[in-house]
C-alpha cells in the first residue's frame, strides 16, 4: 500500500491530535498514525482522569515554570495559549472551568469527554486515522522527509509531524519510539529521565504515616551543588517513601541527580514554614500538654509519633521536663526533617519524561527540524517539561498547533 498525504502525524496523543486538527483545518489531507488500538490513551490518565488541561497563568509566568529553556515556547504560546485552548474546547462543545481559580478542567472532570470531542473533531474535519500501526522508519530523500514506513505499509507526505510522546506510562503506549526515529535522522536526544512520580526513601518510618496528607510542605535538596532546588506543596507518605503534588513536581529535579548519586538527601519543613523560634513560641502557649500532644498541635498524630521517636523524647511528659538536647533536637526536626531519596519505580510510574529531542535542533517559530526539512516535533518528545498543573498538556496543545499550522 502506497498512500500519499499532505501531512502525516505520528502519535495520537494531545499534541498529535491538535497537530492533525490544525493541519486539516487548512484543507490539507492528513493521516494520523497511532500504534495503539485507540487514540488518546495517555490523555485518559492525566490529572487522575480529570484532565487538567491548562491553567490561568500569563504566558510569561507559564514559561517560568519550565526553567531556563521555557522561553523556547514563547512563539507557540503567542499562537495558541490557554485562552485559545479554552475557546477551542468551547467550540467543540466541551465547556471548561477553574474551580480553584487556577487549574482548568472540563466541567465534566472527565478525560473521556476530551478524548471523545477530539475524536469527533478529527472525523468531522476529515483526518484519516490508522490505529494499530507502528512507524518503523522515516523515509528521507535529499535531506527532506518524504514519508514513513510502518510494519506493514508505506505512506508518503512532504510533511511529517513526530508527536509520539516520551517514555512515561509505557502501559499506555509510551515506549520512546520517537526518540529512535529522531536519533536515526541525526537529531540529538538529551538524556531522558522519568519525572512526575513517587519517590522511595531510605528511612522506613514514613510507612507509619500513610494515613495523613501534609499541606504546604517545603523541601529542598541538602547538597551544596543543588541547594537552589526546592519545592512546596502537599505531601503524602507511602509504604516505601513519599508522593503527592510536591513530590510529583520535585521528582523531575531529583531523578537526574539520583543517577549521579545513589542517594539524595532532602530537608523538609512539615510545619507550614514555621522556623525554630516560631515553634518554640507556639509551644509556650500549651505548657500543660504532654510532648506528643504538643507536637500534635502542628502535625497529625502518626507523623508526630515518628518525629518524637527521631528526637528520642519521652512522649508522655511535658516539653519542659525533657532533657535539653532532646528538646532542642525535636524543635530542630520540626523545622527541618531530613529524608533520603534512594530510588523510584522508573518509567512505569512516571507521568512525564524529562529530556528528549534537543531544542537546538528545532526551530521554535515552526517546530520544524533544523536538520531535516519537512520534519516537525511537538509535545513530550521535545526536551521541555513542566510541573503538575496543566503545564505539560498546554505545551502539547500549543506545540501541536504550531507544528500543524505550517
Amino acid at each position: 500500500m502506497n498512500e500519499h498525504y499532505d501531512v502525516i502525524v505520528i502519535g495520537a496523543g494531545a499534541a498529535g491530535m491538535m497537530a492533525a486538527i490544525t493541519a486539516a483545518s487548512k484543507s490539507q489531507n492528513v493521516l494520523l498514525i497511532e500504534k495503539l488500538s485507540q487514540i488518546g490513551a495517555k490523555l485518559k490518565a492525566t490529572g487522575g482522569g480529570r484532565c487538567n488541561l491548562t491553567n490561568k497563568l500569563t504566558n510569561s509566568e507559564f514559561m517560568e515554570h519550565f526553567g531556563k529553556d521555557g522561553r523556547f515556547m514563547s512563539y507557540a504560546l503567542e499562537q495558541f495559549d490557554s485562552i485559545d485552548l479554552i475557546e477551542f474546547f468551547q467550540d467543540i462543545n466541551v465547556p471548561t472551568h477553574a474551580p480553584d481559580g487556577f487549574r482548568v478542567f472540563p466541567t465534566t472532570h472527565s478525560s473521556t469527554t476530551i478524548i471523545k470531542a477530539l475524536h469527533k473533531k478529527l472525523i468531522d474535519i476529515g483526518v484519516t486515522i490508522h490505529n494499530n500501526e507502528k512507524v518503523k522508519e522515516l523515509i528521507v530523500s535529499h535531506e527532506h522527509i518524504i514519508g514513513v514506513n510502518t510494519e506493514t505499509n508505506s505512506f508518503y507526505a512532504s510533511k511529517v509531524i513526530l508527536a509520539s510522546g516520551g517514555n512515561g506510562y509505557p502501559m499506555l503506549g509510551a515506549t520512546g519510539d520517537g526518540y529512535a526515529l529522531a536519533n536515526d535522522t541525526g537529531h540529538k536526544i538529551e538524556t531522558i529521565h522519568p519525572a512526575m512520580m513517587p519517590l522511595k526513601t531510605l528511612e522506613n518510618w514514613v510507612s507509619n504515616c500513610r494515613a495523613d496528607t501534609l499541606a504546604k510542605v517545603e523541601m529542598f535538596v541538602n547538597m551544596k551543588k543543588y541547594k537552589n532546588l526546592k519545592a512546596k506543596g502537599d505531601l503524602i507518605f507511602t509504604k516505601t517513601g513519599i508522593r503527592g503534588p510536591v513530590v510529583l513536581d520535585f521528582s523531575r529535579e531529583i531523578t537526574p541527580i539520583l543517577e549521579k548519586h545513589r542517594e539524595v538527601p532532602l530537608l523538609m519543613n512539615l510545619t507550614k514554614g514555621m522556623n525554630e523560634e516560631e515553634i518554640r513560641v507556639h509551644f509556650k502557649k500549651f505548657p500543660e500538654l504532654t510532648t506528643l500532644h504538643l507536637v500534635e498541635t502542628l502535625l497529625p498524630k502518626s507523623v508526630s509519633i515518628e518525629i518524637c521517636k527521631l528526637a528520642n523524647v519521652e512522649i508522655d511528659i511535658t516539653l519542659k521536663k525533657q532533657i535539653g538536647i532532646h528538646r532542642d533536637k525535636l524543635i530542630s526536626l520540626l523545622a527541618w526533617t531530613p529524608l533520603t531519596v534512594n530510588g523510584h519505580d522508573g518509567f512505569k510510574m512516571a507521568m512525564i519524561t524529562r529530556g528528549g529531542v534537543s531544542l537546538k535542533d528545532i526551530d521554535p517559530y515552526s517546530m520544524q527540524s533544523k536538520k531535516l526539512k519537512g520534519l516537525y516535533f511537538c509535545g513530550e518528545i521535545v526536551n521541555l517539561d513542566g510541573p503538575c498543573g496543566g503545564y505539560n498538556l498546554q505545551w502539547s496543545f500549543s506545540s501541536g498547533y504550531l507544528a500543524g499550522l505550517q
